[in-house]
Order: structure tokens, then sequence, then C-alpha cells
């Protein structure tokens, strides 16, 4: 929200073409309110503002001509919610009356003329602190359109919460994660929310590629570059010219492709293959991967250099094994979506069905998880999913020999500990008054492990 002194509003519409200018930005003036002078219609419409509205951060222009009406915004603020960060506006000669607001309660300042990537900054620094991981979730989902994003897990929520900041750069980012953990629905939220937006977004599976072909597909080539080019190829990187370009199974890249991909990230330039002329393209490279890539510099296949020009900005989706809070959420979600879709009578799951999904190891994560509802919506002919509606292969455990028996035991009694605490409370919706006693043990005790697991969320409950 946005309050302007009388006479003041210039920044007002000023913050705002920014936020329009960066698209589906973390913030919107979903209410700008410019009151009057006191006593006037104008001066109860803000207060009214404040009262009513349930802003993230409240902009406030002081304004020379009237210190003392923004002293009482400020009070009336504080007033309303002492935890509402204040962003002050002010000029550039207004130390004095900054200084002043800070003293009285504002968080942050910001002078005008206003600069994008400032202004940005520090909105997303007073954005609402995400201890309360499912209020965080929902106005991610519902500020930046994220609505492919389900879940509310700490580890699934810290990732998403870096896709905003990330998206207003040009920085390389590097997404990590097993497969199925929507590594591609990452970058392409990153590419939406970002000002390339308005041009392509080119995703590509390096993996899939023959390893001959690799650098003709990226960089293209020019007429007879070799047998059988009869016509030249523009290649990927000019066909993301302007916008992002995906770069998935990153380490199935040859080493050949790789150099020539280290100096495109270095200065934006390449040369087709048979040509010797010099080419520039403005492309946003996202890499992915869903193998140990560190591990690969390591033995060799990956080079070092062009790992560090990848993840300047790394973003790790956890498996799905690792935020099974969020598993009935995610269920109920695709049972929605296959329901409408084919027109089927299922609307809810069963008791067992849920706790079916709970214990399943998920090796193939989210995407797993949707192909076992979208399958069960098919061939289920009632209205609630039972257990044997699923149809799951359990995987078996895989051990690794060369840990040492001691840190393998510790981490399976960890993961022990987490799935069963995780299961529990999914099996009483949440409530750890009912779930401490399901496992016959001490309330306090329960509680104690399940913060030593970051499990306590807006879901969980005492009674």
């Amino acid at each position: 929200m946005a309050l302007a002194a009388p006479g003041q509003r210039d920044w007002v519409a000023e913050v705002q073409t920014i936020l329009e200018r960066m698209g589906a930005s973390p913030f919107a003036l979903e209410e700008m309110v410019a009151p009057g002078p006191a006593g006037e219609k104008g001066d109860v419409r803000w207060r009214e503002a404040l009262l009513c509205e349930r802003p993230d951060v409240l902009l406030v222009g002081p304004g020379t001509a009237h210190p003392d009406w923004g002293q009482e915004v400020l009070r009336a603020a504080r007033s309303r919610s002492p935890e509402l960060p204040v962003l002050v506006v002010a000029g550039e000669n207004d130390a004095e009356l900054v200084s002043a607001w800070l003293e009285a309660g504002a968080r942050d300042f910001v002078t005008t003329p206003l600069r994008p990537p400032e202004l940005l900054a520090r909105l997303w620094r007073l954005r609402p602190a995400p201890a309360e991981p499912r209020a965080l979730s929902r106005g991610l989902q519902e500020k930046l359109g994220l609505r492919s994003f389900v879940g509310e897990s700490p580890a699934f929520v810290a990732a998403l919460n870096r896709i905003p900041a990330v998206a207003q750069c040009d920085a390389t980012v590097l997404i990590t994660g097993e497969t199925g953990t929507g590594k591609e629905l990452c970058a392409r939220a990153i590419h939406y929310l970002s000002a390339r937006s308005g041009k392509p977004f080119v995703p590509v599976n390096c993996g899939a590629i023959p390893l001959e072909l690799v650098e003709n597909h990226l960089f293209g080539h020019e007429q007879g570059a070799y047998t059988g080019a009869h016509t030249a190829s523009t290649g990927l990187f000019r066909t993301a010219d302007g916008g992002t370009l995906l770069l998935d199974e990153i380490d199935t890249l040859p080493l050949a492709a790789q150099v020539k991909l280290l100096r495109f990230l270095q200065d934006r330039q390449f040369q087709p293959l048979g040509s010797s002329r010099t080419l520039t393209v403005n492309v946003r490279t996202i890499a992915a991967c869903n193998s140990d890539l560190e591990a690969a510099v390591r033995a060799g296949r990956f080079r070092q250099d062009l790992y560090y020009r990848l993840s300047v900005v790394p973003i790790e989706l956890p498996p799905l094994r690792q935020r099974r809070e969020d598993i009935p959420s995610l269920a109920r979600h695709f049972l929605a979506k296959y329901a409408a879709q084919y027109g089927k009578p299922a609307t809810e799951f069963g008791r067992g069905a849920l706790q079916k999904l709970a214990v399943h190891s998920w090796p193939g994560n989210v995407r797993e998880l949707e192909n076992v509802v979208e399958r069960a919506v098919i061939l289920a002919r009632g209205r609630v999913l039972q257990g044997e509606d699923l149809d799951l292969h359990l995987a078996e455990p895989t051990i690794s020999l060369v840990e040492p028996f001691k840190s393998l035991k510790a981490q399976a009694v960890a993961q022990f500990e987490r799935n069963y605490l995780q299961q529990v409370l999914c099996a009483h919706h949440g409530n750890i008054t009912q779930a401490s006693r399901a496992a016959r043990k001490d309330r306090r005790a329960f509680w104690q492990l399940l913060r030593k697991h970051n499990l306590v969320t807006a879901r969980t409950r005492i009674s």
C-alpha cells in the first residue's frame, strides 16, 4: 500500500510504473491512497484503508510540506499493526525527516528518483518473514501466479522464496534436484517473472541430443559447414535471443561444447559451426542437473570454471521424501485437476489411501505422485479413492558401501525419525496432541523431535 501526502503523489505513480514494468513482481500496489488535508474525506479514507487492508509493506512519502501528517500516518500504522514494515519514500534532501521517521519506527527508506533494483531490494527485504511457510507459499502463489507450485514444507518454501528475487536479475542460475522435483517448472517461473517474459523460453535436454550434434543444436551452423548441411541453422541460442535458454541435464554436455558455452557466458559471444563470424545474443542461461555436478567436476567430466560460471545463484529443489508433509496437498491438487479433466466423480482420498501415499518412497518424486493420482482417477469409479485404487511399486532402499557404518546408521535413524513423524502427523492432520498420543511419546518430547527435524509448520497445532 502507498500513502502520499497532499501534493506529493508523483512518486506513487512512479512506483506503480516500476512494478508494472517488472511484470509479476512479488509486490503490487493493490490500493493507492492519496489523502487530503486533515479533516477532509481523503484523510478518513487512508485511516479506513489501514484498518481494513492487510498490506505486506506500507510505503509512505512524508512530503516536506506536511511533516506532521507523516508522523500521524506512522502512529496510525503502528497502532493497527506493530509488525507492519514501513518504507519511507523521500527526496534526496530530506535527511532530517528520514532520520525522524527511522527513530519513530520506520524500517527503511528509499530516495527519489526511484531506481527499480533498489526499490525491489528494499521491498523484498521488508517482506513478511517466512516464519509461517503456509502463508508465504500461498502469498507467492497468488501474487506471482505460481499456482503450479504446491507445498508448504520449509525446504520447499525456502527454494520457492528465491525465485522472485532471482527473476529480477540476469545472473546465471543452476537448479539442482532429483528427477521429477520440478526443475523446469522452476526455470519457467524465473523466466515469466522476469523482464524477459515477453521473449522466448527455450528448454533443451542436453542428454537427448546426440553428442556429435550438441554444438550444432546450440550454436547453429553455416551452409556447407559439414556433409549434409545444405542450409544454415540458427541454433538454440539465437532462437532464445532476448529470452531464456534452459540447459537441462547440463552434466551430459561434452567437453568441447562446455568450452564454447563458457566463452558465451563470459561475453555472450559464439561462432556457429563453419563460420568465422562472431555473433552476440542477449540470452539468460539457466542450467539444471539431477546429479552431483561437483562430483562430475572432481571426476574430470565437467569443467570447474564452467561450474562456477553456472552456479552464480544455486537453487536446490528437495525430493518428495524430504517434504512428506506436502504429499496430501499435492495429491489433492492432482486429484482435483484430473477429476475435472476426465470428468470423473472422485473428489477425495480415504484414510487408507493417504496413509499409503505417506509411506511410499517416491523415487520419481512429484512427477511420480502426479502419475499415480492421474491413473487412480481414470480407473476408480467411486467418489472416494481408497488404498486399493493406488497402484504403487515400493522401491527397495539402497545402501552405500563407501561411508562408515556409524555414519550410515545415524543417517538411517534420522531419516526414520523424520519419516515416522511426517507420517503420524499426516495421519492426524497436523494435531500434535493426537500424534504424540498415537506415537506413545510425551507431548513435550514429541514437540522437541518435531523441532529437531524442522517439521513445525503452520499446519501443526497443539490441540
